[in-house]
Order: C-alpha cells, then structure tokens, then sequence
C-alpha cells in the first residue's frame, strides 16, 4: 500500500529556524478550554535560547500506520543523535498547565460581609551515521538521499533536492502519495537549499514497542532563523486548522513579528451555567473573536513564569518534565528563569499567506485566558445592609448574560432563560425587635 504523505504545520516548524513576583487572581479553578476542544489541532513545543532549538512535534495522524509519512524541510543537514522519540505526556501536561481556565467566586452573607480579594489586576489581565555520509544519488530526479537511520519507530531520510519536480517524482516513485499542490510549495525551500526530512514508521519497531500511537519526534538545531513554516501544511486541507504552539523561553513572552498577536477575550464575568458546558462557550468565543479579527491573528491565550501559577489548572512542570519538553539551559531544579507562552492560530491559504516568525523577548507581564463565575449568596437575609443585594445581584447576571451574547454570538433571550436569576428574600424584622437587640 503506498504511503501517505502527511504534510502538516505543526511537522514543519523548524523548517527555517528557526521572575516577577505572581499576582494574585483569586477564585477556584474549575474547568479549562485544552486542545480536546479542537478535533484537529495541531500542537508543537518549541524551546529556544539563543540560537539554540529543540522542536517537539506532536503525531495527531489517524489511520493505519503503516499509511503514515512525514516531510519537513530542515536548514541544515539532521544527524541521528539529534532527533529524538518524546514523551506524549509532555504536550499533555504543557496543554493543561497553560489551558484558558473558568473559575469560581462566592459572594459572602451580605450581613456578614469578610474580606476577600476580588482582583482582576490590570497587569494580568495579563547517530551521526556509523557507515559515514551516504551519498546516494539519482540523476535523473536530482534527489540525493544525504543520511538515512532508524529513531524508535521511525524510518528517516535526510534529502536535498535541485528541483521540485524532480523531489515529487523521487517521492512518487518511492511510493509517497504526494498532495496536489506540494511540488508548486517545495520550489522555495530547494532555492534556499534545504534539506528535507522525511520519516516513516517502521512497522517492526513500533511492533517491538509497548505504545499504542505515534510518540512525538523531537529534533535539536542550530539556525538564527526561528520560523514556523505554515504553507506546506495547507496542501492537505481547505479548511481552517488550529495550530497551538507553546513556547518556551528563558527570557521572558515570546512574540510572532509579521502577524499581529492579540489577547484572547478574558477577565470577564459570565453567567454560572457556563460551567457545565465551559468547552462550547471557549469554542464559540474563540470562533467569535477570530472572525471580529479578520481571521489573519494569533491568540496569546497564556503567558506565564513556570515556576507558578494562579490559578492553577494543573501544575507547573517539574525540572525532568522540562528536560522532556525540550528545555536544555536550566542547569539546576532551583533555575526559574524559564517563560512560557502558549500561541492559539487558526489559519487558511487566505488569511496566512506568510511562514510565521518569532522572536523571543524580555517581556514578562502576565496573562491567562480567564473567565469567572460568582455565585450569589442565597441564604436568607436578615439586615438592612442586605436590602438591596437582590437586585444588585439581579442585574449582575443581567450583566453577565450580554456579556456572554456578545463574546459568543449567542442569543440573549435563551441564555437568560438558563440563568437562575436570585430571588432571595430579604426577611421584614420589626422596628422593636431591633431596639430590644
């Protein structure tokens, strides 16, 4: 059966390459928006200091294995010691600790009101080959087959090609299904002379193994560039994609220079009910906002110091899960300086038309994409200083569900139908019983 050519973004990211004190949200975690949402979004880790980079991608292939093949153009030749089979529980864990989350306040007895912080703050709101160079070539396709080697389950070559067309057919012949449209795409990475990586499974390998799916491929670098070529990954869609990439820094947020970045809607009140169904309510203020922005931005939906959180949806990754992740210059477990910044990019042939570009910076505000429920008190009331907390409370939740509308393009008069609007009573205490107290 041939093989099937699996052109994805997130496969194609190192293509060119490519603490402060915490303040104090508040309120309980109860639910966050991960990558689940998405049916295929893509996910990629890249830890970058200086020109130093380890690029982590994540297999969200779906079919028979032995089907599945990758192609990535590379900057420089790859050698075996510098990939590397990962750990899937690492984007796993990196996907929760940096998940848009809801969380939770409760109004206190309005006639026995306690201090608490009710902050927002606006600052957050924020193998090197044993045989040698393997010098394969064939001169009738101009494809020369640079290295070849096996890394866990994975069968790779190293390529360099003179032409498109030429790598096409050297493709088609070795049994790769090519998406239409590829060899039109791999023209500009062969003028600027880059090599091509291209993996396999192999079936034996993975036979020998106790994993049910494809683990992540993990590739170390050196290149001043640090890009995420997003082109070639539109050849096998029409449609939107989702791209969630985390970025992991010993500075501080790392930012994309030629698109712009915008903060994902957060710090809002929204009605309570949200929290049985908090993934739909992130999907369509997500698919909301994209389209408010023209659909042609990236999302900043977290960043953050690792070495805390608040609050927390999971917690911050511990020295040798960082290790895993990619994270190479922390040199001991007491080493804080690491940044991350998690990007949320949906994108089609239209609106993205360039390879994405970063750099890193020393910018270390804090944000998180954050939404709140407040649970009223529904107790009952017996003092004066309670009399007008029902309605106070009313027209929060009135408040709460326009603001929903509008995030979410749903319609006000259903969502005020599903919120349970207080209705306490405040108790009538006669004048004298309050003189005899």
């Amino acid at each position: 059966m041939k093989k099937y050519l699996i052109i994805i973004a997130c496969f194609l990211t190192f293509l060119f390459c490519f603490q402060p004190s915490a303040l104090a949200f508040c309120g309980f975690y109860v639910a966050k928006a991960d990558s689940k949402l998405y049916n295929q979004a893509s996910q990629v880790i890249l830890a970058r200091n200086g020109e130093k980079t380890v690029l982590t991608m994540a297999n969200d292939y779906q079919g028979n294995v032995k089907d599945f093949a990758l192609i990535v153009p590379v900057p420089v030749p790859i050698k075996e010691d510098q990939v590397n089979v990962g750990n899937p529980k690492i984007l796993e864990r990196l996907d929760a600790f940096s998940a848009p989350r809801l969380v939770e306040y409760f109004d206190s007895d309005p006639c026995q009101p306690i201090g608490y912080m009710d902050a927002l703050p606006s600052a957050a709101r924020s193998n090197e080959m044993s045989q040698g160079r393997i010098q394969e070539k064939n001169q009738s396709f101009g494809v020369t087959v640079e290295s070849k080697f096996t890394v866990g389950e994975y069968d790779i070559l190293i390529l360099s090609a003179k032409e498109s067309n030429g790598l096409e057919k050297w493709l088609i012949r070795e049994g790769y299904n090519i998406p239409k449209g590829a060899s039109e795409l791999l023209q500009p990475y062969i003028k600027q002379q880059m090599k091509f990586f291209v993996a396999k499974v192999n079936l034996t390998e993975l036979a020998k193994s106790d994993f049910q799916s494809l683990r992540p491929l993990m590739i170390a670098y050196e290149s001043p560039k640090f890009m995420l070529p997003i082109r070639l990954g539109m050849v096998n869609s029409q449609k939107e994609q989702d791209l969630i990439v985390y970025l992991l820094s010993s500075k501080g947020e790392t930012e994309l220079t030629n698109y712009r970045t915008v903060k994902v809607p957060s710090d809002v009140d929204i009605p309570e009910f949200v929290q049985q169904e908090f993934s739909g309510f992130y999907k369509s203020m997500f698919s909301r906002s994209h389209e408010k922005e023209g659909r042609k931005v990236a999302f900043l939906e977290y960043a953050w110091n690792m070495a805390n959180c608040d609050p927390c949806s999971a917690e911050p990754l511990n020295p040798d899960e960082l290790r895993q992740a990619g994270v190479f210059w922390q040199n001991s477990p007491y080493d804080n300086n690491l940044f991350i910044t998690r990007l949320h990019i949906r994108y089609d042939k239209a609106h993205f038309p360039e390879d994405l570009k970063f750099q890193n910076t020393a910018n270390q505000q804090l944000f998180q994409g954050r939404y709140v429920i407040r649970r009223p008190f529904r107790g009952k009331i017996s003092c004066d200083a309670g009399k007008n907390y029902p309605q106070q409370v009313r027209q929060r939740q009135q408040k709460e569900a326009q603001t929903l509308a509008n995030l979410t393009n749903w319609k006000l008069i259903d969502i005020e139908k599903r919120i349970n609007f207080l209705e306490t009573q405040t108790e009538n205490t006669p004048w004298w019983r309050k003189l005899w107290q």
